[in-house]
């Protein structure tokens, strides 16, 4: 199914979306409208042009691809399916996102991953190819987030107050500047074992080209709770 949106009220092309019996869609001219793919599963989404806040909001088993940027919350409160984003991403990608992927081929703003949380297998990923903004991981408490800062490689890769009160998941980043005034309960480490890490990164080059094993090849630290935490016992990240 081909959809114009040119024009197209938000909740109109929301309701095409849902109701069409197609897996397939394509939507063209996009342009700001919000919700796209908002609680929906089974199909699988290209979206050419730039989609508004919320796109992918409480998804749950979509793919959905943008030729694009995509706006603020992307990702929000998803359960499960893939976002794959052509351009950059606004902030708070991936709030409190409880499963599936994000990939971004480019930087994303403040507050990525933000209340992000695991529970048993379903362990949600983010991976930023660029920068991302202030306040990532802020409360995190499980998932991954990955952020390889191409075109960053003289500088850090993250803004300020990276991981605010992160109480559970793995924050990865390929540099070798390790953010100044961490919060106390998180420690950073250089990562030595990359299995967790390599199927992410190989992952986001089959999407937008880049040699996988060159940036596996490079420096990264890892920013995860110490053991030292006090917030850990308030959260459960596996079954019991």
């Amino acid at each position: 199914m081909k959809i114009d949106a040119k024009g197209m009220h938000y909740a109109e092309l929301d309701r095409m979306v849902k109701s069409s019996a197609d897996e397939d869609i394509t939507i063209d001219n996009v342009l700001g409208q919000r919700y796209i793919a908002a609680g929906a599963g089974g199909k699988r989404i290209t979206v050419n042009g730039t989609p508004g806040n919320a796109l992918g909001a409480y998804m749950d088993g979509c793919r959905v691809e943008v030729c694009g940027n995509a706006q603020d919350a992307t990702g929000d409160t998803m359960n499960s399916g893939t976002i794959v984003i052509r351009g950059d991403c606004g902030d708070t990608a991936g709030y409190a996102m409880r499963g599936g992927r994000i990939f971004i081929r480019g930087n994303t703003g403040w507050r990525t991953g933000i209340h992000m949380k695991e529970y048993g297998s379903a362990v949600p990923c983010i991976v930023v190819g660029g920068r991302a903004g202030a306040y990532l991981g802020e409360y995190q408490a499980g998932g991954r987030i990955v952020v390889l800062g191409i075109g960053c490689e003289d500088g850090p890769c993250v803004g300020d107050f990276v991981s605010t009160g992160m109480h559970g998941g793995r924050i990865y980043v390929r540099s070798r500047f390790v953010p100044d005034g961490l919060p106390p309960q998180v420690t950073a480490r250089d990562v030595t074992d990359k299995s967790e890490l390599a199927p992410l990164v190989r992952e986001y080059c089959s999407y937008f080209g880049g040699d996988a094993d060159a940036l596996l090849a490079d420096d990264y630290y890892v920013l995860e709770p110490s053991t030292a935490c006090i917030y850990k016992t308030l959260y459960v990240n596996r079954p019991m």
